[in-house]
């Protein structure tokens, strides 16, 4: 199974940087979690597929274009997939180049709990493993 969970994340990050938020929607479980990184000016939880969906919007919304791009290997652990990740963004003002590390929990198929770290070293502890 958890081969299959890197595969949902892969799928969902591709539809992300497509611009197929439909796609993306469809990938994410209907009781959908998302927890934000410690000092993001949003600081959620974002409980719910539409407030998840609505954060995610709201944040697109910001740059003319933006892409994740994974900067290490999906490591799968159970029902939980890591990666580390550059979020570039561009068009308004600065263009960023933020990393962080994601934690996917992934429920039947779909995302049910995603949270962002700064700290990788968090993010393994989260998700069960250590550096």
């Amino acid at each position: 199974m958890s081969q299959e969970n890197v595969e949902v994340v892969k799928v969902a990050l591709a539809a992300w940087n497509r611009g197929d938020m439909d796609s993306v929607h469809a990938l994410l479980d209907p009781d959908a979690t998302l927890r934000p990184p410690a000092d993001w000016p949003e600081p959620g939880p974002y409980v719910g597929q539409e407030a998840v969906m609505r954060e995610w919007d709201q944040v697109r919304e910001t740059w003319n274009a933006d892409t994740v791009e994974s900067v290490s290997d999906f490591i799968h652990a159970g029902d939980r997939v890591v990666v580390r990740a550059i979020w570039r963004t561009s068009g308004h003002g600065p263009e960023p180049k933020i990393e962080l590390t994601i934690v996917y929990t992934i429920r039947e198929g779909r995302m049910f709990i995603i949270e962002y770290f700064w700290n990788h070293a968090e993010a393994l502890e989260a998700a069960g493993l250590s550096e």
